[in-house]
Parts: structure tokens; sequence; C-alpha cells
């Protein structure tokens, strides 16, 4: 992966143009201050990467930090989950904000991971037979797309007017 390909570069796009969406709606959660920064992070790693700056060593930075924080916010509505007992760990009722929340960090998480792989794909620090790295890179990223416009399709046209806090 040399040059990131035109799926990649697509791809990242519309993870960029999702996670943008989900900071600019962050701002009337009362805890915005982790959300927003986490969206809008892995928003610009994305819009950066998919107009083809793949090596840019700050970008790399913010995606470890990114992915960090992402990771720290599944856990943190996995405890509150738990502890006021809303909708339980495999729930994928997205009425429920924490339900949301979880999968928001989560395709976070994902994105960050897939970048800095396709990044170090490109550096060439990948063994030889490590090579077809790339195309699952790829393939994640564009499954990546499928399921969170689909899920975000179901949420805001089926479900939108029974959402609960």
């Amino acid at each position: 992966m040399a040059t990131p390909t035109k799926l990649f570069s697509l791809c990242s796009l519309l993870m960029a143009s999702l996670f943008a969406l989900s900071s600019s709606v962050q701002f009337d959660d009362p805890d915005w201050y982790f959300w927003f920064p986490l969206y809008a992070a892995a928003c610009g790693v994305n819009l950066i990467n998919g107009i083809g700056v793949l090596s840019s060593k700050p970008i790399n930075k913010i995606a470890k930090v990114a992915q960090w924080l992402g990771v720290f916010l599944f856990f943190k509505v996995v405890v509150e989950d738990s502890v006021n007992g809303r909708a339980g760990f495999w729930s994928l009722d997205l009425k429920e904000r924490v339900v949301r929340e979880k999968f928001g960090s989560g395709f976070v998480v994902i994105s960050m991971y897939l970048q800095l792989k396709a990044a170090s794909i490109q550096k060439g620090h990948v063994k030889r037979k490590e090579k077809k790295g790339a195309k699952y890179v790829e393939c994640g990223m564009a499954i990546l797309v499928v399921v969170s416009y689909g899920m975000s399709f179901v949420f805001f046209v089926l479900q939108k007017d029974e959402v609960k806090s």
C-alpha cells in the first residue's frame, strides 16, 4: 500500500463525514467534553488520510490518542451501563444512549486502528509475507463504512422518534 487506494480514500472520507456529524451533535450531551474531542480527532485523521497524507507523524499521534480515548470511553460506557442496568453489554437497542455511545467509541477505535495499520503498511514496516495486510485494511474500512452507515440509517430513519436518554 505505497499510496492509499481509491477505496481506502473513499472509506476514510465517508468515515470523516460520519465523525464530523457525530461531533457536531455532542454539545447537548452532559459529557460532551469527552465525546467532542474523540469524534473531532477521528474526523481529522480520516479526512487527512482520505486525501492521501498517510504517513504524517502528528496525524499518527492524534490517531493513537483518539484510539486510547475511544477505548477509555468504551469502558466508561460499559461500566456506566452495568451500574445502571440500562441495556446490557450485548444490547443492540439504539434507543438507549449507552448503546449508541458504545458503538460510537467502538467505531472510532476500529477506524483509528485501521488508519494506523495503513500508515505502517505504507511506511514499509511490514515483512513481505504480511503485504496482504493492505487488502485487509481496505476490506476492514469498507466493512466499517457499511456497518456504521447502516446503523446510522436504522437509528435516524427508523428509531429517531423513540430515543431514550
